[in-house]
């Protein structure tokens, strides 16, 4: 047996023998109190960097780029997979989850400014990239002057998230009186905190530092942009 399969198979017994008694109250239903919707990268811990150990607490959606629509025949729309809870679990929050380095991010900024070849990628990921770049092409001529590769996208992490965001607000499907929440999970020491720490750069449409500190003054040492455009 591939040892990989080994292991994660002995991590999931211990798994299981913490948690035995935490399904009891969800094991006919589920009602999360938040989806969030999460980069797949291997190095954001979905749950974890909630702190999240009770089951039927979060509604975990993952995909390259903490994208949150999809394409159908007609057009572009809000993804059945972050829809699902909101439609039919009662949850009311919805948290889009950007991290620093992302591959997705800086893959959809290397095809936009020509250093990716269309035919470079499988057409999965060329798919992928595809729904991104829409979102992500007019934050690149909005970026400021002097940054490095790194740096742009960092900033054009936090702008993809402001588009998620919008995608959200702006959708029919969602309903009006969801709150609406953009983060950027930070590994790469970019914000000055912990590493690991979550970021909140935007509230319902709101990304100006200043407005949200005043607004939301009980996390206002979790408020902190890169940049504003």
């Amino acid at each position: 047996m591939n040892r990989t399969i080994v292991d994660l198979l002995a991590d999931n017994a211990e798994h299981a023998r913490a948690f035995a008694g935490r399904f009891d109250e969800v094991q006919d239903g589920q009602y999360p109190e938040a989806v969030t919707v999460c980069c797949s990268d291997s190095r954001v811990l979905q749950d974890q960097i909630f702190g999240n150990e009770t089951p039927g607490r979060l509604f975990t959606c993952g995909n390259i780029g903490n994208r949150v629509v999809q394409r159908t025949d007609a057009r572009e729309v809000v993804s059945g997979d972050v829809l699902y809870p909101l439609a039919h679990a009662g949850t009311r929050t919805a948290v889009v989850v950007g991290h620093t380095g992302c591959g997705a991010v800086t893959a959809t900024y290397d095809a936009l400014a020509g250093g990716l070849a269309a035919d470079s990628e499988p057409p999965g990921i060329e798919h992928c990239i595809d729904l991104l770049a829409p979102h992500i092409e007019p934050g690149v001529d909005l970026l400021p002057e002097g940054l490095d590769d790194a740096e742009a996208v960092n900033h054009l992490v936090e702008y993809n998230v402001d588009r998620q965001v919008d995608e959200l607000l702006g959708s029919d499907d969602v309903p009006d009186d969801t709150d609406v929440v953009g983060v950027v999970y930070d590994f790469q020491d970019v914000y000055g905190g912990e590493r690991g720490e979550v970021h909140l750069i935007n509230v319902d449409g709101e990304r100006d530092p200043t407005a949200l500190r005043a607004e939301h003054e009980v996390v206002d040492d979790r408020i902190a942009r890169l940049w504003t455009y």
